[in-house]
């Protein structure tokens, strides 16, 4: 099953061993973040930035995003950390910089 999702924003997320990473989300999946983190699935969430540009880099995350994962709904009982691709880091990488937090 395919998702649909338009990721706006940038997030920081702790997992419970302290260690961090960045994510290109939107607001659906930052509330299940949040959520985790309320359940103790992960240590906390942080947006960096809302209302990202929809460069040509965040639309190809997206649609790997997309073709590969399904939004989590209010029941989970784990959260999911979206596994990435040499390439889709590469993305990541590049969207930071268009938005000027790498």
């Amino acid at each position: 099953m395919k998702s649909h999702e338009v990721l706006t924003l940038i997030e920081e997320i702790t997992r419970n061993d302290g260690t961090k990473y960045i994510e290109i989300s939107n607001m659906v999946q930052n509330g299940r973040a949040e959520l985790a983190a309320e359940r103790g699935f992960i240590k906390q969430v942080r947006i960096l930035q809302l209302n990202i540009p929809h460069s040509p880099h965040v639309q190809k995350y997206e649609r790997y995003i997309n073709e590969n994962y399904v939004m989590p709904t209010e029941d989970m009982d784990h959260f999911e950390e979206w596994q990435k691709t040499p390439e889709m880091k590469e993305e990541i990488s590049i969207i930071l910089k268009e938005n000027h937090i790498a």
